[in-house]
């Protein structure tokens, strides 16, 4: 009984040891994932302030643009109705082909 009791005793020596690790790694780890999270934040915040700044500077020509693909579209139609049809067949046939 003796042998047994000194194994127990050395089993939770051990348990409690690899529980106090266990613990700092989850807090070495959250430490570590707070970080990363704070980078990646910065860096989309980063890329949307970039993407911000090219859409308004080219705001002004998209517009212009369509509203003359508004106006071409109101003279001719047919054609903007064909061109529908043409575009509308590519997505069907695009999605059908892929099943």
């Amino acid at each position: 009984m003796a042998f047994s009791s000194i194994r127990d005793i050395d089993l939770e020596k051990q348990v409690a040891s690899l529980s106090k690790e266990l613990a700092a790694l989850k807090r070495q780890m959250s430490r570590r994932g707070g970080a990363l999270y704070a980078d990646g934040l910065d860096a989309v915040s980063d890329y949307y302030s970039d993407i911000a700044e090219t859409v308004s500077d080219r705001l002004p020509d998209l517009q212009r643009r369509a509203r003359a693909i508004e106006g071409t579209a109101r003279e001719h139609p047919a054609a903007t109705a064909a061109v529908g049809f043409v575009v509308l067949g590519l997505l069907a046939t695009l999605l059908f082909s892929r099943r």
